[in-house]
């Protein structure tokens, strides 16, 4: 099993450089606002995203003053969309601690939020970095896009494959291709390689958000939520589509109607769990996961040989088998 400690080694120096730095560039004078910055830093997840745009910037170049400002400005708009997505969201609940809204309310947390863009805008501006601002603006804008299109085809209960992994490129993967394509660039180099390493980047973030969904259908207590989460948020991921697809049309109507009209109910979500597993979504999944995994390895190892190269890799390994 691949560790994250270990394939933070060849940038490790850089990431502790990173963290100090964070600190200072999302500090204020506002009491609370620093209050809430200390919460939210205590709980940091895997910092998975700096460490793609340290590990780009070193296997495309060198890491440099602009690596620091495209892995804050990354962790900044990161931050701030979890911010807000356990706001929209009403989640009490981030990391297995208190969400920011569930202590200091909505109000705060929106605000909070706003805040955290407004810094990461300020810092690209102050670094005269308008190239990694203009990549990290136009994936806020894509991720937005994948929110709306999930939430607009939720309410009408239809999503077919195409449209799921459009939600799925332009809410998570266009984030991922931006840590990668800005460590890139913060590195010197040029757009052809920019932007080879983008497309690698939405074929990695294709792949961890395919390994997400299939979290959903896994046993309980396994990443800390409760099974079954997004079927209860009528959210129809690739193994629900694909075994909704290899179905007779009365038994998705009965499927569809199960979900829309009892889909808070525990024994609702058991039976399209077993339905789903049944229909070979859950083996149909993994091998798509595996599809865009392999892809984004293949385009990863084009790039010359370096420890930073090959932490890439285990890095993508460690996104498709993970365990939370």
């Amino acid at each position: 099993m691949i560790k994250l400690e270990d394939i933070r080694k060849p940038v490790q120096a850089e990431m502790n450089e990173f963290n100090k730095r964070f600190k200072t560039v999302a500090s204020s004078d506002i009491s609370i606002v620093n209050l809430v910055t200390r919460y939210v830093l205590k709980r940091k997840g895997k910092q998975m995203r700096p460490l793609f745009v340290l590990l780009s910037s070193k296997m495309t170049g060198e890491i440099t003053e602009s690596s620091y400002t495209a892995a804050s400005l990354i962790e900044l708009m990161h931050t701030a969309t979890l911010v807000h997505d356990d706001v929209v969201d009403d989640s009490n609940e981030r990391r297995g601690s208190f969400s920011v809204n569930a202590i200091w309310r909505s109000k705060v947390a929106v605000l909070f939020g706003d805040y955290l863009l407004a810094k990461g805008l300020l810092l690209a501006v102050e670094k005269k970095d308008y190239d990694l601002l203009e990549i990290v603006s136009d994936a806020s804008r894509e991720m937005s896009e994948g929110e709306l299109l999930q939430f607009q085809k939720s309410r009408s209960l239809n999503i077919d494959i195409e449209t799921y992994y459009e939600v799925i490129r332009k809410k998570t993967a266009t984030l991922i291709a931006s840590c990668i394509s800005c460590g890139a660039r913060a590195a010197g180099a040029s757009t052809e390689v920019v932007d080879r390493v983008y497309e690698i980047g939405i074929k990695i973030g294709m792949a961890f958000q395919i390994k997400d969904d299939l979290f959903d259908y896994q046993p309980h207590g396994l990443i800390g939520k409760p099974t079954g989460n997004d079927i209860k948020d009528k959210k129809f991921t690739l193994p629900l589509i694909y075994a909704l697809n290899e179905t007779d049309p009365g038994k998705r109507r009965a499927m569809v109607r199960k979900i829309k009209n009892g889909n808070r109910s525990q024994k609702v979500v058991s039976e399209v769990i077993q339905f789903v597993h049944e229909m070979g979504g859950i083996k149909y999944t993994r091998e798509k996961m595996q599809e865009f995994k392999t892809e984004a390895i293949e385009g990863l190892r084009d790039f010359p040989e370096s420890a930073a190269r090959d932490a890439m890799v285990d890095l993508v390994e460690f996104t498709v088998s993970r365990s939370k």
